[in-house]
C-alpha cells in the first residue's frame, strides 16, 4: 500500500507483548501506540496505522475494557482475536468497524507456524485497509509543530524509565544522533521480527487509574484527567492530561495551559497505572 494516503481509514489493532509474542510485526511502522496494563502485570497494545500500513502486523490479541475508549476516537477499523462477550459488545457499540478472529473478516487473518498459539494471529493489515477504504479517515489525535521538533520548555533529558509492575518495565533512551527514543522492555532492546529497533518521535506517560470492576482485568480509566510528561526531541516537560468522552482525543496541556505540540512522527503513550513509577533521566 502507498505510504501517506491521507484519504484511507486509521487502522488500530491489539497487539501482544507476551515475551512469546516477541519480536512483534510490523510494530516499528505505527503511527501512535497505547501500551496498557492488563491481567498478571504484563502489558499489550493498541497500535494505529495511518500513514504506512504493512502488509502484515501482530501478534493480534483479544480486546480489553478500556480500548473503546482508546481507539473510539480515530474511526476506521478495530482488529482483534475475539474476547470475553462484555467487551466485544462494548467495542461494537463504538463507530468502527469490528475486524475480528473467527467472524466475516477471517479472511484478512491468518496462524503462523513461526510462533505458538494463541500468539500467532497474524492480520494482512494493507488488505483490510484497502477493502474498507470507503470508511473516513481519522482526525489528528495530537497537535504537531509544523516543522522540525517541537518546542518543549522542559529540561533535556537522556530519556525514561516507566514501571507498570513488577512485571513490566519499559526504558526509552534518547539517541541525539538519530533524532528518536529507542525502547526497551527490562533492559532489552525492543526488536520487530526483521530486527529493527522500535524507536518513536514521542513519548507520552499518561498517569492513569486502574478501575477494578472487572476482577482480575485491570481497566484503565481513559475518560478522566491527570498528570503526565513529554518527551520530544532531546526535551521532557510535565504536562496535564484530559479526555472528555470516550470519542474524543487526549489533549495535552503545559503549566500554562496551552496545548503541547508534539515533533511530527510516531507516538508511543505508555498509560502508567498511578501504582507504577516513572523516572526522567
Amino acid at each position: 500500500m502507498a505510504t501517506a494516503d491521507a484519504d484511507r481509514p486509521a487502522l488500530s489493532v491489539k497487539i501482544d507483548n507476551q515475551i512469546d509474542a516477541r519480536p512483534q510485526f510490523g510494530i516499528d511502522r505505527a503511527d501512535i501506540v497505547f501500551e496498557e496494563l492488563v491481567e498478571g502485570g504484563l502489558t499489550r497494545y493498541v497500535a494505529v496505522w495511518h500513514s504506512d500500513v504493512p502488509a502484515r502486523v501482530g501478534p493480534v490479541r483479544s480486546i480489553r475494557p478500556m480500548d473503546p475508549d482508546i481507539a473510539g476516537p480515530l474511526g476506521g477499523i478495530i482488529a482483534y482475536s475475539g474476547g470475553q462477550s462484555r467487551f466485544v459488545a462494548m467495542m461494537k457499540k463504538t463507530e468502527l468497524h469490528n475486524a475480528i478472529h473467527g467472524g466475516k473478516d477471517d479472511r484478512f487473518m491468518f496462524r503462523t507456524d513461526k510462533r505458538r498459539a494463541p500468539h500467532n494471529v497474524i492480520l494482512q493489515a494493507d488488505d483490510v485497509v484497502t477493502n474498507y477504504d470507503s470508511l473516513d479517515a481519522p482526525s489528528a489525535q495530537f497537535r504537531y509543530s509544523p516543522e522540525g521538533w517541537a518546542p518543549l520548555f522542559g529540561r533535556a533529558s537522556d530519556g525514561v524509565d516507566i514501571v507498570f509492575s513488577q512485571a513490566s518495565e519499559r526504558n526509552w533512551r534518547w539517541s541525539a544522533d538519530a533524532g528518536v527514543y529507542a525502547r526497551s522492555q527490562a533492559g532489552v532492546a525492543d526488536r520487530v521480527d526483521d530486527g529493527t529497533r522500535i524507536t518513536a518521535e514521542n513519548v507520552v506517560v499518561l498517569e492513569v487509574d486502574i478501575d477494578g470492576r472487572y476482577g482480575h482485568i485491570p481497566k484503565t480509566v481513559m475518560v478522566d484527567e491527570g498528570q503526565g510528561w513529554v518527551s520530544t526531541g532531546g526535551s521532557v516537560m510535565k504536562v496535564t492530561w484530559e479526555k472528555t468522552s470516550r470519542d474524543a482525543r487526549i489533549v495535552l496541556r503545559n503549566a500554562a495551559g496551552s496545548e503541547v505540540r508534539l515533533t511530527p512522527g510516531n507516538t508511543w503513550v505508555e498509560l502508567m497505572p498511578k501504582s507504577g513509577s516513572i523516572d526522567v533521566l
